[in-house]
């Protein structure tokens, strides 16, 4: 096999990056040959020796893994928006991701996040509202004050604040925060799973 361009290489990663950044999932090989410039042969050949030199997994003419390509943007995190949740009483909700979502290391920072679309009334004092997009960080750690993505044992979620523990039925609280609307009032949930901690809210002004 006759030597590689290592700057061909490096275009055809390139592409490779760009494209799994807008789409999600990796080119064919004649979307390469096309917007690289060369013949899907050549693309062939430039993809199997790609993998013979670790900088991707390329099997049966699919690109299966990009172990060394860049798939975010420098700086930037790709977070799932995965739909809606209630901030009102549980229901069941199946995750389905709807879009995926560049946002800035500067500002949201480091760590595993995902998206929620905002729905019901019940966090307005905590300064979430209807449609408001809440970022969550997957971690399962929270402390008393968080605004947590819960999973009850009825295997039903909502998006409330962690009040702790009760005392007298040792049941985990979830509070509402909307005075205005819902004075004092919470549930008890038997068996708590915390899905994630909401870190940010992003809301239209």
């Amino acid at each position: 096999m006759r030597s590689k361009d290592p700057a061909l290489m490096d275009k055809i990663s390139a592409y490779i990056g760009d494209y799994y950044r807008e789409h999600h999932k990796a080119p064919s090989t004649r979307e390469i040959a096309e917007n690289v410039g060369i013949s899907s042969a050549s693309a062939y050949n430039y993809l199997v020796e790609m993998g013979r030199r670790g900088i991707l997994s390329y099997e049966k003419g699919v690109i299966t893994d990009l172990p060394k390509i860049n798939k975010t943007k420098t700086g930037y995190f790709s977070a799932p928006l995965v739909g809606s949740i209630r901030c009102g009483d549980p229901e069941t909700e199946e995750e389905q991701v709807e879009m995926y979502i560049s946002l800035p290391e500067a500002l949201f920072g480091k760590g595993e996040y995902y998206l929620l679309r905002a729905a019901g009334d019940s966090l307005e004092d905590a300064g979430i509202s209807e449609g408001d997009l809440i970022l969550i960080d997957r971690k399962k750690d929270c402390a008393v004050g968080d605004i947590v993505v819960a999973l009850d044992e009825h295997g039903e979620n909502t998006l409330k604040r962690y009040g702790g523990i009760d005392e007298g039925s040792r049941m985990a609280v979830l509070e509402y925060a909307n005075e205005k609307q819902y004075p004092g009032k919470k549930i008890l949930v038997q068996d708590l799973t915390v899905q994630g901690v909401a870190r940010h809210v992003i809301h239209t002004l």
